[in-house]
């Protein structure tokens, strides 16, 4: 049998697999399956192509699919989905236009993503219920902000995607209400810092709803009836961003072992335990260089770099993933928001002797026209090791800052280290009193106080 890489998922991950294995051997027979009608798309980018800010939806696609099948002589099929494996055989089993078929393969990447978590809600079945994972239902959605058919919506969920929704709703004219089941937003950062994102939220005039559940969805002619609470809401849509779960289903059917939250475990060089199986993207859980174990954080970056780590393992050559340190940024309304390594809930859940120091700085210097606070949380250990940090502010500032702590985790570097970071200084960009650095310093008197109670 001629060598043929299958690839399972034509996102990110998928794509950049099939990219890079094509460097690696251009005689390669490669196919990518696909179960929508588009690849190499950026998932990310829906929340603006609904707000309007990206005007059409081919804008978020990087490549049409002849540019993969023309130029780099990928073999891409869409609306082709993945049914079965067999790794004994080396089968991959799919359906394509309705017919099954099935395709031996000498390697094979899953790369199948995330699959939007759905509470155990009546009624979400609606067309007017959204999960937004997919890019024909931000075409649908969109399509219907265009008619000026939604007045008010429903999201589902205060996390990344939830607020990013609820911005791009907003932008649109359209009453937005988040319900949030949890007691706060943004479950995954500390407190005191989800609060400051819970201040700008309400600011925006959204009718945020905490420690709230959606119990039932009704259908009432031309709207749809959100049960909350036992009490009633009418909406046009509901927009559901309750997180997601790997779409490892396919992988784990066949045998290949799971860790967390059912995500496939991979080594460095994103082997699955089943015989010449690769995994990459949201469908894994990579190694988390601060946990030091493998861990399950959906995020672009990592895709990218795991899909093309796999397939340039897959066609031959040599590559490998040293981990991850868990770094994200999202802009809610006029605050960008970020985290790096640990919340400081996360470390002492993980029984590390972890300690959270706060301090606000400013985005530039102080008489330089539209600085703005910048509110740093370092989580830390009394012995100096970094461990985490989260950042809210304004502007771009806090980007920067957030991936200078990223390369600190992954450097190493305690605290100490920290503060004799060389980092950049003018006016229009940074203080001379930088919020990193202030922290850092912070964080290392706290330190040297041993009977300071520890921040929640």
């Amino acid at each position: 049998m001629r060598h043929r890489l299958v690839v399972v998922g034509g996102g990110a991950a998928g794509m950049s697999a099939a990219s890079a294995a094509r460097r690696v051997d251009p005689s390669l027979e490669i196919v990518v399956l696909e179960a929508s009608g588009f690849a190499a798309y950026g998932l990310c980018g829906i929340p603006y192509y609904l707000s309007g800010l990206v005007t059409a939806a081919d804008d978020l696609v990087a490549y049409p699919p002849a540019f993969f099948r023309d130029r780099r002589r990928i073999n891409l099929k869409l609306n082709a989905r993945a049914t079965r494996l067999d790794p004994d055989r080396h089968v991959v089993y799919y359906v394509e236009d309705g017919r099954e078929a099935r395709m031996s393969y000498h390697r094979l990447v899953v790369a199948t993503g995330g699959v939007p978590a759905l509470p155990p809600v009546p009624g979400l079945s609606d067309q007017r219920v959204f999960t937004v994972r997919a890019l024909e239902d931000a075409i649908s959605l969109r399509s219907l902000l265009d008619a000026g058919r939604i007045g008010r919506a429903l999201v589902v969920g205060a996390g990344y995607i939830g607020l990013e929704m609820a911005e791009a709703l907003a932008a649109r004219g359209v009453a937005v209400t988040v319900v949030e089941m949890t007691s706060q937003v943004m479950p995954n950062l500390d407190a005191p810092i989800a609060a400051l994102v819970e201040k700008e939220v309400r600011r925006q005039g959204v009718d945020l709803r905490l420690g709230a559940r959606l119990e039932e969805v009704r259908r009432t002619a031309d709207q749809l009836e959100a049960v909350i609470d036992g009490s009633s809401l009418a909406v046009d849509v509901i927009v559901l961003a309750v997180g997601v779960r790997p779409g490892s289903d396919i992988a784990a059917a066949a045998g290949a072992a799971t860790g967390p939250g059912g995500a496939l475990l991979v080594d460095d060089q994103m082997r699955t335990s089943l015989p010449d199986v690769y995994a990459v993207g949201d469908c894994i859980a990579p190694y988390h260089r601060v946990l030091g174990r493998p861990a399950f954080v959906p995020l672009g970056p990592a895709a990218n770099k795991t899909g093309r780590v796999a397939g340039t393992v897959a066609a031959g050559g040599d590559a490998r993933f040293p981990g991850i340190v868990g770094t994200a940024v999202v802009k809610v309304f006029d605050l960008a928001v970020a985290r790096t390594g640990l919340t400081l809930t996360e470390a002492l859940a993980e029984g590390l002797p972890a300690v959270a120091t706060d301090v606000e700085g400013r985005s530039r210097a102080k008489y330089y026209p539209n600085t703005g606070p910048v509110s740093v949380r370092l989580v830390h250990q009394r012995d100096g090791r970094l461990l985490g940090a989260q950042l809210v502010g304004a502007g771009d500032g806090v980007a920067k800052r957030i991936d200078a702590l990223a390369i600190a985790l992954q450097a190493g570097f305690d605290l100490t280290d920290l503060l004799a970071a060389d980092l950049s200084y003018a006016p229009p960009y940074a203080p001379v009193y930088e919020p990193v650095l202030l922290a850092a310093q912070a964080a290392m008197a706290a330190a040297a106080r041993p009977n300071e109670q520890v921040l929640a």
